[in-house]
């Protein structure tokens, strides 16, 4: 089977770098019509650059502006999306401090990019999607969704399990009418900022022990996180609902 997306609207969230841009690039190139928000218009007007992808800089942590932006959305085209990819989130910048010192400003902030945010336009999309007799949401956790994170980061792995805990509900509540939910749990991959502060951080002896502990002895890229989101949104996953699908090379 060949996998292509002509005539399909996908919507995509952080998609000024890392994942979300591969994940927006891989589905414009087999035919869908992207449309790709992130925080700032300089990185989403080079993940545009590669065509067939609309763009609006938006903060997915105000929900009236995320649940807007599905609306325009379908306004603009005139019918339900198809696939939504929830892949907004990260650890904001932020860095292992002590439970004691974990400020609730900090702690909402993880939750508000990578729950609050998914909720808010899963629950915007859902209606379109039931009326439009099916629909594909993917949404990113993490390897940290499934067990402690490497970050350090208390809000973040909680979030990322919280990421994986929305995706399984709404598998059962959303499959009668035909939408899947699933969800894409990476490893550890070098994509941005954060994580190559990350990777600094453990030295040459910590990075060479963590690719040692890769059964394929070596780093994924983020194309390997899109083509599992291109796999869950495509036909050949038609049956597939509710799943957690660790991309890692194996652990």
């Amino acid at each position: 089977m060949i996998v292509r997306f002509d005539g399909k609207i996908v919507a995509v969230t952080g998609a000024g770098h890392g994942f979300g841009r591969e994940i927006a690039h891989t589905f414009a190139r087999l035919g869908a019509h992207v449309f790709a928000t992130d925080l700032t218009a300089d990185s989403l007007a080079e993940t545009a650059s590669a065509g067939g992808i609309t763009i609006r800089a938006l903060d997915l942590r105000d929900r009236a502006a995320g649940a807007a932006w599905i609306a325009q959305i379908q306004t603009q085209t005139g019918r339900a999306i198809d696939v939504l990819v929830n892949n907004a989130g990260g650890v904001a910048g932020q860095g292992p401090v002590p439970l004691e010192d974990v400020s609730d400003a900090a702690w909402n902030t993880i939750f508000d990019i990578n729950v609050h945010a998914a909720f808010t336009l899963c629950r915007a999309a859902a209606p379109g999607m039931k009326r439009a007799g099916g629909g594909r949401i993917v949404n990113i956790s993490s390897g940290a969704g499934l067990q402690p994170s490497l970050t350090g980061i208390q809000a973040y792995c909680s979030a990322k399990h919280a990421v994986v805990g929305l995706t399984r509900q709404l598998a059962h509540e959303l499959g009668p009418f035909n939408i899947t939910v699933n969800s894409v749990a990476p490893g550890f991959i070098r994509t941005n900022a954060a994580t190559e502060k990350q990777w600094e951080s453990y030295g040459p002896e910590g990075q060479k022990a963590l690719v040692e502990r890769i059964a394929m002895k070596r780093l994924g890229t983020a194309q390997d996180i899109a083509n599992a989101v291109i796999f869950f949104a495509s036909d050949l996953a038609g049956f597939v609902n509710g799943q957690i699908l660790q991309v890692d090379g194996g652990r």
